[in-house]
């Protein structure tokens, strides 16, 4: 997620079954005692969850200097992501022009880089050093500098810390031809590495939580440990499993449940956490690896991920929650008043959030920034619950006989509210390919900057960033663009704006849409399975058609910052996909608790809220000893991530949540 971090920057996201009959007293002891360990698992797991962090930290602690002694004596620093490249220049009377970029730069002008003086007698090259980058295939091109002519060009990924020459020199066959030979000095070190170790600790903790649950399954083993509990404390057990409500979160039997109780499915909660849990280590640095931050115009990376799935879940939150308040015999008055509520509570919040000045001084309302990811969610919501709310029918209490149940009745109920949501996309079309922009093609949807051989560096987002700085000024939008990176631009993007608005309202649709499957058909597994499938493929399709399945050559390409419609149905297809995987695995047949995201997913707003305030605190950060170091970074942001998971468990167990 993209937010506005002043100090960061200068420093540098079907029913749960109950089971079981009351049998014979030692049934009971064993039922008791696997209700007990049960309930001792998520302390287990989240305690093997902060242990796996720190055994990371152990296993990637500082040791060595990763960083080679590259050539203290020519003054190049390198920082993280760079490697030194030496430019021999053994061509007499000729001075050398280095250009260079990243391949994925798309059409992007080539920058000087280096410039390398003439060379000198045979044997003797001048010589110039430089650091470049190293986060993908580099393009060298190498021009005389009198004549402007291009003598070689090559593509070559280089590795993080090493050593490189190019040796420019004549052909050996004497021709006035130049021949570029690229030579390792010095080996690159595998940045990648780090993440590799964190992925084993958490694969070695998934399988021994595993274990651990299937030893717990069985018979012998489970009898083993109740006959090692008092009896006394086992009769405590069966009378408080049995005899009281069970807690929020346990298993338990649909006849436990009130009837007008909203439909709460662990799954939406389950991944709604893992959105959260992976937007808040993106948002910490993600161990500063290029794929867990936004990509810079075009494409996807991790990062891009989180926030149109949060959308997502919230569209399918809001009608089962809606469904569940107008079943109790809320007015839809005063169900409007709570949405009105919590729309201006999430854009009041969100204003604070992305202004954090603590470190800056006073606040500057000249240059406070407006919008923002709550301000984003608060408009989204608004805009769907509303409509949800004024063309609301009540969902069938069983669909059995009705044949409309086996073809498309979720769909076939909402056609008032998509014939709003048509006629939204059209105004995003219009505005997005016929508004004209001063100064900027019509429909330009491109990153300005260097982009498109420079032509248009001021057209950063075409329409989008137009109607922003418009009606919003250049002072209270997103300063410093993930477009930057890459493309160089200058002028200010919001990738929260306002144009994006309109795609973010059709995601948040068809998460409602999503809601509804799991209500109306809650009692046919397969229904909703084939449902799921279905909105998958249908919206992969889409998707192939407006890309060209390719990352920059479609008519819309999937883009985050524009929030292209067609980066919402591909963003979309996934989360129907994993619906159509957690679902089965989590509701119906209770493989998987959704531990440990279950827990960030039930107190989503907290947790991101606080996330973003305690960013630069301790324990949250701290004094790095290599502050170049991705094993370092990675060590913090996954320690911090992981103290976010490990609060809201214990927020879960205290039953405190943060509702607005």
């Amino acid at each position: 997620m993209t937010g506005a971090r002043p100090c960061a920057a200068e420093q540098r996201g079907p029913r749960e079954r109950g089971g079981g009959g009351r049998g014979s007293g030692g049934s009971c002891a064993a039922a008791a005692g696997g209700m007990s360990g049960a309930r001792g698992a998520g302390r287990a797991l989240a305690a093997l969850l902060l242990a796996a962090s720190v055994l990371s930290a152990a296993l990637l602690a500082p040791g060595g200097s990763p960083t080679p002694d590259v050539d203290k004596k020519r003054h190049v620093e390198l920082k993280m992501d760079q490697a030194l490249l030496l430019i021999h220049n053994e061509l007499p009377g000729t001075n050398l022009t280095v250009y260079w970029n990243y391949d994925c730069c798309y059409q992007c002008l080539l920058q000087v880089l280096v410039r390398a003086s003439r060379g000198g007698k045979p044997g003797k090259p001048s010589v110039a050093a430089v650091a470049v980058g190293t986060q993908h295939v580099s393009i060298l091109r190498l021009n005389d500098t009198v004549e402007d002519k291009e003598l070689c060009r090559l593509e070559y990924k280089f590795g993080e810390f090493g050593n490189y020459s190019l040796l420019v020199k004549h052909t050996p066959d004497g021709a006035s031809e130049a021949a570029c030979d690229l030579v390792v000095n010095e080996k690159p070190v595998d940045s990648d590495l780090p993440v590799t170790v964190a992925f084993l600790v958490g694969l070695a903790l998934v399988i021994a939580v595993s274990f651990l649950k299937f030893l717990w399954s069985l018979e012998d083993f489970n009898n083993w440990i109740s006959k090692a509990i008092n009896s006394r404390e086992t009769d405590r057990l069966i009378n408080s499993e049995l005899g009281s409500p069970s807690r929020a979160g346990d298993p338990q039997p649909e006849a436990w449940r009130p009837s007008a109780a909203p439909l709460r499915l662990r799954c939406l909660d389950t991944f709604r956490g893992m959105a959260l849990t992976i937007m808040v280590f993106v948002n910490y640095g993600g161990g500063r690896y290029w794929y867990f931050k936004h990509s810079s115009w075009n494409g996807l990376t991790v990062a891009d991920l989180v926030f149109p799935w949060f959308v997502f879940i919230m569209g399918s939150s809001i009608f089962l929650s809606m469904t569940s308040t107008l079943q109790r015999g809320c007015s839809k008055f005063r169900l409007l008043g709570k949405i009105a509520w919590r729309s201006f509570l999430l854009l009041c919040i969100g204003i604070v959030v992305v202004n954090p000045n603590y470190c800056l001084g006073p606040l500057s309302w000249e240059e406070a920034r407006i919008p923002g990811v709550l301000q984003r969610l608060g408009v989204t919501y608004f805009v769907v619950a509303v409509l949800e709310l004024l063309f609301f029918k009540p969902v069938p209490e069983s669909c059995a006989s009705e044949r409309s149940c086996f073809s498309l009745l979720d769909v076939v109920s909402s056609w008032p509210q998509w014939l709003v949501i048509m006629a939204l996309e059209g105004i995003w079309l219009a505005l997005t390919f016929f508004l004209p922009v001063p100064g900027c093609p019509t429909g330009y949807l491109g990153p300005g900057g260097i982009g498109d051989l420079g032509k248009y560096p001021n057209c950063t987002g075409g329409a989008a960033g137009y109607i922003d700085r418009l009606l919003l000024g250049d002072h209270h939008i997103y300063q410093h663009p993930s477009s930057a990176v890459l493309y160089h631009t200058d002028v200010a993007y919001d990738p929260e704006g306002i144009l994006g608005t309109i795609n973010s309202i059709v995601m948040a649709f068809l998460g409602v849409q999503a809601g509804k499957i799991l209500l109306y058909y809650k009692d046919r597994t397969k229904d909703i399975l084939v449902r799921f499938t279905a909105w998958c493929c249908l919206l992969g399709l889409i998707s192939v058609a407006l890309t060209k399945a390719s990352e920059n050559e479609g008519f819309i390409p999937v883009n985050k910052n524009l929030w292209s419609i067609s980066y919402v149905t591909t963003l979309s297809a996934f989360a129907f996909f994993i619906l159509l995987v957690l679902y089965p695995v989590v509701d119906v047949h209770g493989l998987w608790t959704g531990t440990p995201f279950f827990y960030p997913g039930m107190n989503s707003i907290l947790v991101y809220v606080g996330h973003e305030v305690f960013e630069n605190y301790f324990p949250f950060q701290w004094r790095l000893g290599d502050s170049q170091s991705h094993k370092e970074h990675l060590v913090q942001n996954l320690v911090a991530t992981a103290l976010w998971v490990l609060i809201a468990y214990i927020l879960y167990k205290k039953k405190v949540f943060w509702k607005i």
